[in-house]
């Protein structure tokens, strides 16, 4: 019987790119969708016709016992149009195809269901959706949601094939002498800490950037152990609360990492609560058991930029071959922090905005006090370019990063990469239903330190249906670049002139890379 990755026929993986997509189902018996498929068993007839007609797997038989449908495959209401529709096709009338009444309850505005769905998909097959989910958008109605890519007529690329576009990009731009660090795709993980997420998310993430060749930072909670293989591709975090910060794990990366603020919560600094410090996150922490932990909002011993370069100069002295990013969030003078950030020193800039943060980011901080990602890029990248070094920063844009799309707006704006954090989240099976930070907290096992919740997930698992989800991007960005006829993702930077806003745009722009 046929089967999605049947259905779609996967690219081929470019050479240097070793992934092949692995289906990784979901880990519950019967997966969320957008459609469900209801069979009336007082109807059915057992003929099996079902099973002969959908080409996508709904309909399966154990010997002459016909399994319950997965009905996260059907194609939906489309189907109608089709002539291997069930529900017309079915002798005795058994079969209904409905929306599932739980699909409008999932998600948020930004995160809403079709995006959702439309991302577990990618990490389970490793491809787009062939249902009507929506993959490159969320329904905000702003952001980059309001962006759209516009495509030459002509399809411009099509003498380019994927082979011919790389994707790479370096991070050390100031021919300083420090060491070189490429990596293979333009993003890397953001910092989830020891102790917001379980251990087996945190290696998930951390397999999935060795696996791509590119990075994931360890978030302010320190550096467990169990990251030490991965040394060469984490970024590990200094943050204001100083938490797990010690000389010798400093020693053992390529990228440290100094957080000033978070663009989910400026000026707010961190917080964990209490029932989330275990014995292993205390120990780690250099806490006590059962105590909340709070980081303050600035490092008490940077209030200028000379103080800045200190904190940037000690790292350096510490760790030789490391290259030194800086986290800040978006105020209206973050043109200046990143100017100020760059005589510091610093290599990597990075732009923290609004939309970033888990259920654990207060909504008042989020919505209403630092400015949204896609303003701040564009400003940064002209103001370094006025000031002539631009093109010794690294520019790295975060804070509500979902798709493959928002990557390449993100950088069509002005960034040269991104970091991501929710997306990965979502390809473990994130429901966002906010509560990250209560008690230990996820039912899904994700963003948790309850050792029962935290083997609701394997390594391996978590691990593949990231990568799954990273090569389903890549496909996509190399075909963003395909169509706008160009070869490298560096050829995208401050491209804004292949951006419209649907604001101030009166006709239809078609940016479907299933076409």
């Amino acid at each position: 019987m046929a089967n999605p990755k049947k259905v779609i026929a996967l690219p081929t993986t470019p050479p240097g790119q070793p992934w092949e997509p692995v289906h990784t189902p979901a880990r519950f018996r019967n997966p969320l969708s957008k459609y469900r498929v209801y069979r009336n068993e007082s109807r059915c007839i057992k003929c099996g016709k079902c099973v002969e007609l959908c080409p996508y797997g709904v309909f399966t038989k154990a010997g002459k016992y016909l399994r319950k449908p997965k009905s996260y495959l059907c194609l939906g209401f489309e189907c109608q149009k089709k002539p291997f529709h069930c529900v017309s096709n079915c002798p005795g009338q058994a079969l209904k195809v409905s929306k599932h009444p739980v699909y409008s309850t999932l998600g948020d505005c930004r995160w809403n269901p079709d995006l959702l769905l439309s991302t577990w998909w990618q990490a389970e097959w490793g491809n787009l959706p062939y249902t009507d989910l929506e993959y490159r958008t969320g329904g905000s109605g702003g952001g980059f949601d309001r962006l759209r890519f516009l495509f030459p007529p002509r399809r411009g690329g099509g003498k380019i094939s994927h082979r011919d576009i790389s994707l790479e990009v370096d991070l050390n731009r100031r021919g300083d002498g420090r060491p070189q660090i490429r990596v293979s795709v333009p993003w890397y993980g953001g910092g989830m800490s020891f102790g917001s997420v379980s251990i087996n998310t945190i290696l998930s993430r951390a397999q999935a950037a060795k696996t791509f060749n590119t990075l994931v930072s360890t978030g302010e909670g320190g550096y467990p152990e169990e990251l030490y293989p991965f040394d060469d591709h984490i970024v590990t975090q200094v943050a204001t609360g100083l938490f797990g910060v010690r000389e010798d794990t400093l020693q053992r990366v390529r990228m440290i990492e100094f957080k000033y603020a978070q663009g989910a919560k400026p000026g707010l600094g961190g917080h964990l609560l209490g029932d989330k410090v275990t014995p292993a996150v205390a120990r780690m922490r250099e806490s006590v058991t059962g105590s909340a932990l709070f980081s303050p909002f600035p490092f008490h011993s940077v209030y200028s930029v000379e103080d800045h370069k200190k904190h940037i100069d000690w790292m350096k002295e510490i760790n030789p071959r490391a290259l030194v990013s800086v986290k800040v969030s978006t105020p209206t003078d973050v043109d200046m922090v990143a100017v100020g950030s760059y005589y510091a020193g610093a290599h990597v800039v990075q732009l923290d905005g609004s939309y970033g943060g888990t259920g654990a980011a207060p909504d008042i901080a989020k919505k209403n006090i630092a400015m949204p990602i896609e303003y701040a890029i564009p400003k940064v990248h002209q103001f370094l370019r006025t000031e002539g070094i631009r093109e010794e920063v690294t520019l790295v844009a975060s804070g509500g990063i979902r798709t493959a799309f928002d990557v390449a707006k993100a950088i069509a704006l002005g960034a040269d990469l991104v970091q991501i954090g929710t997306a990965d989240l979502v390809a473990l099976e994130c429901l966002r239903c906010h509560n990250c930070e209560s008690g230990r907290g996820c039912a899904r096992g994700i963003a948790t330190t309850d050792p029962e919740l935290e083997d609701l997930m394997t390594i391996a698992w978590g691990s593949t249906r990231i990568c799954n989800m990273y090569y389903s991007w890549s496909w996509q960005l190399k075909e963003i670049l395909r169509l706008l006829g160009l070869r490298s993702i560096r050829e995208l930077v401050g491209r804004t002139d292949l951006l419209i806003h649907l604001d101030y745009f009166d006709r239809d722009v078609d940016d479907d890379l299933r076409r």
